[in-house]
Parts: C-alpha cells; sequence; structure tokens
C-alpha cells in the first residue's frame, strides 16, 4: 500500500512537470506577442501624432486672416 501511494505521487509530479513546462511555454508566446503589440502600438501612436502635425501645418498654411 505504501509503495502504491509511492508510485501514485510520483505520478502526480510528472503530470505537474508536464504542466508547469506548458505553461511556461504559453507565458513565454504570450510575452512575445505582448511585445510584437506594444511596438505596433509604439509605431502606431507615432505615425498618428506625424499626421496630426501635417494635419494641423496645412491648418496653419490654409488660413488667411479675417481682413483680407
Amino acid at each position: 500500500m505504501h509503495k502504491d501511494r509511492i508510485i501514485e505521487l510520483e505520478i502526480k509530479v510528472a503530470y505537474q512537470e508536464d504542466l508547469i513546462q506548458e505553461l511556461n511555454k504559453i507565458v513565454s508566446q504570450h510575452q512575445q506577442q505582448i511585445s510584437r503589440l506594444e511596438s505596433t502600438c509604439k509605431l502606431l501612436n507615432e505615425r498618428i501624432k506625424s499626421l496630426l502635425n501635417v494635419v494641423n501645418a496645412e491648418e496653419n498654411i490654409d488660413q488667411t486672416p479675417p481682413h483680407y
């Protein structure tokens, strides 16, 4: 009976080790995906700022003083 209990515990530990390795892979993949998304967000933010600068510059050029 004692030996069966040890074997059962060893099996559970083996399954837990496999699960931990699988979860580690998933966390690693998620971190890579988060890094890519952060880079994309940063790029999009820079593009939006650039477009806003262009739009603001065009608005300043197109505005003529009211007395003309």
